[in-house]
């Protein structure tokens, strides 16, 4: 927690092409920069969630016990979306900060529907991570696992939709397979169900892949 709001303290107000030095009241800089962060702290947070259980054999005496998988999987999953919850809540002296510096305010509905997409980002990125962390008893693996499958999902598609190949054919429907596109696009402030059905559905399949792999040991 502390590292995710030092690493965009820093950039915000301390780095080169700071807010001071742009002269605008925003907080763009922070929603480009924490899907970085998040890529990696989340994985950081969960690589031991399944993967210690494994190593230290108590998810054989965990399933000695009335929990259903359904019921495992998610109790370490909310623990997760807790964590990240609680990571956000004091970035908000970030927005309390730059609109005390702001002669003219900051856009309330856009800053809402950043967060929004931040903390639906960060959900979708601990479903990934819990996966990740079930697929092996390491849990420097998980990590690496599940930052690489953080930042390919959310960069890779929209990388391959720039390929000359798919310019002006597929690229727009390729774009729209990754984070990134249905990201940006709430971060926009507006809320459009096929951005809310894309998170919804990516958290409910990594859970649900997750459950099922943990049914094959």
């Amino acid at each position: 927690m502390v590292l995710f709001l030092l690493v965009n303290g820093l950039v915000l107000f301390i780095l080169e092409g700071n807010i001071f030095e742009n002269g605008y009241a925003s907080l763009e800089l922070f929603f480009d920069l924490a899907p970085w962060v998040l890529a990696f702290l989340i994985p950081a947070i969960s690589m031991r969630s399944l993967s210690e259980e494994f190593r230290s054999g108590t998810y054989e005496t965990l399933q000695t016990r009335p929990v259903g998988r359904w019921a495992i999987v998610m109790g370490k999953y909310l623990a997760l979306i807790l964590i990240l919850f609680m990571v956000m809540i004091p970035t908000l002296l970030y927005v309390v900060t730059v609109q005390s510096l702001s002669n003219s305010g900051l856009d309330v509905g856009g800053m809402a529907g950043s967060y929004l997409g931040l903390f639906l980002l960060g959900s979708v990125f601990a479903s990934i991570s819990l996966f990740c962390s079930g697929t092996s008893q390491n849990g420097v693996l998980a990590f690496l696992i599940s930052a690489c499958s953080c930042v390919l999902l959310y960069f890779g598609f929209g990388s391959i939709s720039r390929l000359p190949y798919f310019l002006g054919n597929a690229d727009y429907y390729i774009e729209m397979l990754g984070i990134d596109f249905h990201y940006r696009s709430i971060s926009r402030g507006v809320l459009d169900t096929r951005d809310l059905s894309y998170f919804t559905s990516m958290i409910f399949l990594f859970l649900f892949i997750t459950v099922k792999s943990l049914a094959k040991r």
